[in-house]
Parts: C-alpha cells; structure tokens; sequence
C-alpha cells in the first residue's frame, strides 16, 4: 500500500504565481520543499519567460494544447527545466492542464 494518497476530488485549485494559473497541490516533501501539482493554464494566457532558482521542474501535459518556442505540444509532451535556467514563454492556446514536479521550492524569478 502507498504510504500516501491524494484524491483531486478531495483538493481544492489556488491562485498560481501567474494570473491564469491555478495549482493544485497533491504532495509537498516537508524535508526538501518540493511538491507535486497539478497546474491549470487557462486557454489564451501566456506565462513569460522565467527561472525556478531552488528546484528542477518536470511537466507532463495531460490535455490541451501548450506553445513553446513556436511549437505546438498537446497531451503526452514532457518538459524539464533545470534548477536556474530560463525557461518559457509559455502559451495555453486551449486551457492546459500539466502533472508537474518540483523537487524544491516552486520559488519563480
């Protein structure tokens, strides 16, 4: 058995650091910092370019269809992003919706 579950149903989304983006969280790693989310984009919004300076990020879109350097990605498109490095623009052009890993503090600068 899994020592921990979490059930979206049982979640609530909240404001992300971007109007547009809502996040909801399913784990936090209380001895890293790092947490599990689940991110909504809604459809037209573009998140500038940015850096996540105390955690790697690793995103899975699970629908809908998310812009990046001029490439179309749509449901089953991974992303990682190193700790530090500039990433983005990113555009929902439909509401997008990511599985998405910080393995550190989800800090953006």
């Amino acid at each position: 058995m899994f020592q921990y579950v979490a059930l979206a149903k049982e979640k609530v989304w909240q404001p992300g650091p971007y109007p547009g983006v809502e996040l909801m969280f399913l784990h936090k790693n209380e001895e890293t910092g790092g947490v599990v989310v689940l991110r909504k984009f809604k459809a037209g919004i573009t998140v500038p370019a940015h850096i996540h300076p105390q955690a790697n990020e690793n995103a899975y879109v699970i629908s809908g269809e998310w812009e990046e350097a001029g490439v179309v990605y749509r449901e089953g498109a991974f992303f990682f992003a190193p700790k530090g490095e500039l990433h983005g623009p990113h555009i929902a052009r439909s509401e997008v919706v990511s599985l998405t890993v910080f393995d550190g503090p989800l800090t953006v600068v």
